[in-house]
């Protein structure tokens, strides 16, 4: 059906299936169970998606609970950080910092993104400098802002190393579109549902490595 789509639609879509995409990608390198993803966009560029990510993993140590809010922090990141790469073929695709930074502030979805992000990195820092006194704000905000620069430095690294696995799942979400029936009015939402199993079996998906939170290689 994307061939009868209108080209506006398409590309908000696009965009919208990178932003999924990269939550998806980075949660499967960063070792969370995945599910499947989904996309709604109606003709007046209306948008819902969702990427199913399971969070229930065993932590069985201070540090590992570390890992885990970095390596969480990292896939809400990596939405707003996908959603900026190019769905054109390029020697090598870039993550556009400030517009991934304002996707994230802005006020179409992705805000529930950062408004995780703030709460877990008070968490994260909560453990990582316990001898911090609460009283001192400006060491408390300089500790998260040490936190939060290199979280996201790690994750626009991971986004751009696995960018043209991103862009191909984008791709084949939005290849994937129909328009829905509507009874008794004309249809005018394009939506598609990728299950686990379906998402599961294709290679780049099979392709994806697995990446350490602490590493510095990607």
């Amino acid at each position: 059906m994307t061939n009868k789509m209108p080209p506006v639609i398409r590309d908000h879509a696009l965009q919208i299936a990178h932003h999924e995409m990269g939550h998806y990608v980075v949660a499967r390198a960063l070792g969370f169970a995945t599910g499947g993803v989904t996309l709604t966009v109606t003709m007046d560029l209306r948008h819902q998606g969702g990427a199913s990510i399971t969070l229930t993993r065993p932590i069985p140590s201070i540090e590992a609970m570390k890992e885990h809010l970095e390596a969480r922090m990292m896939v809400l990141f990596a939405g707003a950080m996908g959603q900026t790469l190019s769905s054109k073929h390029l020697p090598r695709r870039r993550v556009d910092k400030s517009e991934a930074a304002a996707i994230l502030k802005g006020g179409l979805g992705a805000e529930q993104d950062y408004a995780k992000v703030r709460e877990l990195r008070h968490l994260l820092r909560n453990i990582a400098y316990p001898g911090t006194d609460p009283a001192s704000s400006d060491r408390v905000t300089t500790e998260l802002k040490e936190i939060t620069d290199r979280v996201w430095l790690r994750t626009e690294k991971i986004v751009e190393a696995l960018a043209d696995t991103v862009s191909g799942l984008a791709r084949a979400l939005v290849d994937g579109m129909v328009i829905v029936e509507q009874w008794g009015r004309a249809a005018d939402t394009y939506e598609v549902v990728m299950t686990k199993e379906m998402l599961e079996r294709l290679g780049p998906v099979q392709a994806i490595p697995s990446i350490a939170v602490a590493s510095t290689d990607t």
